[in-house]
């Protein structure tokens, strides 16, 4: 598959098991790996999904997967509060948790090597396309400019991994954002709402084919 340029590129680069164990190490990941019974029902013990409706994360950045878990539980305590994330399936889930038990726990996931699926090419194409160029037309950047050219994240910046994420799961966190559903991205000026705004059905699609073979 033809690799197109890539636009802005901005914090470190590095992938995989570097980051999760750097950010590991400040925490008690050992603990964490004792914390995950019910995580693992869906997630899967090394944080691989049980279905594409669920997502993988498994080497997925600590910052963010504490960041989401902290957002979800405190939807239950302000559900019209901007940046918090409704917690959808795992309603209650993360209630009895304290905020050390879910640092332990986001580290045991980021200490977890990522998986990678096999996308549909034809759709995968389009969707390099628009993950490395963008669609200027209709104002849309590059998706590598936060998440890096192998869809790694970046860590500093709690930008998530995308590559290997299952398709129907980014299909239905774009349409979210379109939608309004999520605003996790407060701190950041909106800027999913913003793109996923301009985002058609089959776009969306497209680009989370290339994200689910992405490595």
């Amino acid at each position: 598959m033809k690799r197109l340029a890539a636009f802005v590129i901005f914090g470190s680069m590095a992938v995989g098991g570097a980051w999760a164990q750097s950010d590991a190490a400040v925490e008690n990941a050992a603990a964490g790996a004792g914390k995950i019974i019910t995580c693992a029902a869906c997630h899967g013990q090394d944080g691989k999904s049980m279905s594409p409706l669920y997502p993988s994360i498994g080497g997925q950045n600590y910052r963010y997967l504490l960041s989401q878990m902290r957002a979800m539980k405190a939807h239950g305590q302000d559900p019209d509060a901007l940046g918090n994330r409704s917690p959808g399936l795992m309603v209650g889930q993360l209630a009895v948790f304290s905020d050390q038990d879910l640092q332990d726990i986001a580290a045991h996931y980021a200490n977890q090597t990522p998986h990678v699926g096999e996308a549909v090419e034809e759709k995968a194409i389009r969707g390099e396309a628009i993950y490395r160029g963008g669609i200027l037309e209709k104002q849309v950047a590059a998706c590598t400019a936060c998440h890096s050219p192998r869809g790694a994240g970046n860590r500093p910046a709690g930008f998530p991994r995308l590559s290997g994420q299952t398709v129907d799961y980014t299909v239905q966190q774009l349409k979210a954002y379109r939608e309004g559903e999520r605003t996790t991205d407060e701190e950041y000026g909106g800027m999913m709402r913003q793109i996923a705004a301009r985002l058609t059905d089959t776009e969306m699609e497209a680009v989370a084919q290339y994200l689910h073979g992405l490595h």
